[in-house]
């Protein structure tokens, strides 16, 4: 089927998303035709990665290699066509593993893409960006639930807009192993699984009663299992809370996961249902729901229409930055001095530095946000930005790019933050220290308080970095030439050459 969409509209780009949940990998192959995101192929395995989380929250190798078996056959179908864009996240089991960099690794290595792992209300928000193109384009309120693996995301939105988005630490697969381990399900099993779900939904209940919504939507294997199973049977396929009351008492009478039979229920969903259902149920208790419609829109959906927003350059980043510059109260005009002699300082050395846009983005969001520790206090505040950014649900941004953010922001002033670069690998290390001399330099030069650039220029090499400024510029700006040998003191020791002349 792909082959002949291929050949036939062979004109129009293609894009792909992969998500590795904690359950299942999902992959999804979609057309864009003009500018509509049009699924042409989906993919999916049962992986299980939660279930292979011990004690020490690390992924046993089996668990992996279940992992890499299923990316390697996606990695196959992939090869032969030409993709416009290809974007892999990972979700609660690798946010939650502690050897994640370990499993990231080897499946970068199949791919030949990067894997991002996302915060869980980025999550949230991705989520809830897919189930609302399969909505209509109204103006009602929403609640959207998606039972994962190892996680359940809450949000209330309206439109393509989320208003409230939550991740609560509960999954179909992390409670089976928790409350259904033995295999043995009874009643007072389901009721500890169903009150677990209750405790972690306290924490929501209040915000999300008082904000309220129209229409209740579930997305993701347990809710679509629920629906499945309530069709199945001949009945509606909105579920309301007679009918999960009515699935509950026949969970309850086959005594065994092993038993678990319903018309309608893929065999790989039977061991995780009863406790996907305990989690849904709570969550209609917890918000009082009354009645709830399946969505085929989830995660990989959204990753799609979030990487066609991005190139459309409706980025979600960039309100990101621009919330965080309003929270912590950002002096704007400081911030625009910043970033223009960032960008011009990276115009110069782009090229011999091998950096690109991704990079320039990156450097132009951190001389907006370098001052954001200022509104805690004004000593250490580099580092008190970099706490916020590091600790900060950023949406939009991967885990991986959230880090490399509050690296810049941390030591774009005073000591170099080496052993912070340590643990990336060599070319992405080297790649932000050159940012952060950038930064720094931009964040010298801004210092005056003047908005006039003069007329400098810089070259660099591995390890020396050499301004030129004119010489009047220079005898106007003695304050200016003090805090680049200032500057120059912090670079040495972290052994490269600055020169200014």
């Amino acid at each position: 089927m792909m082959q002949q969409e291929h050949e036939q509209q062979g004109s129009t780009p293609l894009v792909a998303a992969i998500d590795l949940g904690s359950n299942s990998f999902h992959l999804i192959v979609a057309r864009v035709d003009q500018g509509e995101i049009r699924p042409v192929e989906r993919l999916g395995e049962k992986v299980q990665l939660a279930a292979g989380l011990n004690a020490k929250n690390e992924i046993s190798s089996e668990a992996m290699e279940r992992g890499f078996k299923c990316l390697e056959q996606f990695a196959q179908y992939l090869t032969g066509f030409t993709f416009q864009a290809i974007r892999v996240v990972g979700t609660n089991a690798l946010r939650k593993a502690s050897n994640s960099d370990i499993f990231v690794q080897k499946a970068q290595e199949i791919l030949g893409y990067p894997v991002e792992i996302i915060a869980g209300r980025e999550e949230a928000r991705l989520i809830y960006l897919g189930v609302a193109h399969t909505q209509a384009d109204d103006n009602e309120r929403r609640l959207v639930m998606d039972i994962g693996g190892g996680s359940t995301e809450f949000i209330i939105g309206e439109r393509f807009e989320p208003k409230l988005l939550e991740s609560l630490h509960m999954g179909c697969v992390v409670f089976t192993d928790r409350f259904f381990g033995s295999g043995e399900i009874n009643s007072q099993r389901f009721q500890s699984a169903y009150y677990a779900a209750r405790l972690e939904l306290l924490n929501i209940e209040q915000a999300y009663s008082k904000m309220g919504w129209v229409d209740a939507i579930g997305s993701s294997g347990s809710v679509r299992a629920v629906s499945s199973i309530l069709q199945a049977m001949g009945e509606s396929e909105v579920i309301t809370r007679e009918s999960l009351e009515k699935l509950k008492k026949q969970v309850l009478k086959f005594s065994h996961l092993k038993r678990v039979r319903f018309p309608g229920l893929k065999p790989d969903r039977q061991a995780i249902f009863p406790a996907g259902l305990a989690i849904l149920m709570a969550g209609f208790d917890a918000l009082n729901i009354e009645r709830m419609r399946y969505s085929e829109g989830a995660l990989r959906e959204g990753v799609l229409h979030d990487m066609l927003g991005r190139d459309h350059h409706e980025d979600v980043r960039q309100r990101t930055i621009k919330a965080l510059m309003n929270r912590y109260h950002v002096n704007t005009q400081h911030a625009s001095r910043v970033k223009a002699h960032a960008q011009t300082c990276f115009a110069m050395v782009a090229d011999h530095w091998g950096l690109n846009d991704d990079d320039l983005e990156l450097l132009i969001w951190a001389s907006k946000v370098c001052q954001i520790g200022l509104d805690i206090s004004h000593t250490q505040y580099h580092r008190h930005g970099a706490y916020l950014i590091d600790h900060s649900d950023l949406m939009g941004f991967n885990k991986e790019e959230q880090c490399q953010l509050a690296i810049l922001v941390c030591g774009h002033r005073r000591s170099i933050p080496k052993s912070l670069m340590s643990n990336w690998p060599k070319e992405t290390a080297k790649k932000l220290m050159r940012l952060l001399i950038l930064l720094r330099i931009a964040n010298v030069m801004s210092l005056g308080r003047d908005d006039t650039l003069p007329e400098y220029s810089i070259q660099a090499s591995d390890s020396t970095v050499s301004l030129f400024f004119p010489d009047d510029w220079i005898e106007q700006h003695p304050l200016t030439v003090a805090n680049f040998e200032s500057e120059r003191n912090y670079l040495y020791r972290a052994g490269w050459k600055l020169t200014v002349s």
